[in-house]
């Protein structure tokens, strides 16, 4: 069947690649090998983006040295948005959530502090910010955008007065 460098539990656009299942997931994780393939692969879309990875530990991500380059890419080309979004469900699957909330956030400071990536905001906040698994790490990344969204009173992400208390 055909192999999928970013599996999930869901069909993607090739219906012909079979949906993951939860004890495929268990052994993926239990398998070192597989996981240093899946970080890898990783690294290489990052890289493909103009983003690298820092710190495998934490997932701490910075800009590229061809950044602006690989931007213009992302700016001009949609389908990429599909394939972060399918990155950011797959990291979450395999347990790196941390690495889940470090591109999500490096996406919307780009997007709505930088301003680099103004064709990435609406996937950003529609579908980035909704595959953190974290709810807590989820209100916090919503939180952030909120402070950054220009004009504020146009976000409709979450609710304003609730955003306005946030701690």
């Amino acid at each position: 069947f055909p192999f999928r460098l970013f599996p999930l539990r869901e069909h993607g656009m090739n219906w012909r690649a079979k949906p993951l299942t939860c004890q495929e997931i268990q052994a993926f994780k239990k398998s070192k090998e597989v996981m240093q393939r899946f970080i890898h692969a990783y690294q290489l879309m990052l890289r493909f983006y103009g983003i690298i990875l820092v710190n495998e530990e934490t997932g701490e991500l910075k800009r590229a040295e061809n950044w602006a380059e690989r931007f213009q890419n992302l700016n001009r080309f949609s389908h990429n948005n599909l394939r972060i979004t399918r990155i950011l469900k797959c990291l979450g699957e395999m347990g790196y959530e941390h690495y889940q909330v470090h591109l999500v956030k490096f996406f919307l400071t780009e997007t709505l502090v930088k301003e680099t990536l103004p064709n990435v905001k609406r996937s950003a906040l529609d579908y980035f910010l909704f595959t953190i698994r974290s709810k807590r790490k989820r209100r916090e990344l919503v939180h952030y955008a909120w402070q950054h969204f220009k004009p504020r009173g146009s976000f409709v992400w979450g609710p304003h007065d609730k955003l306005l208390k946030y701690k």
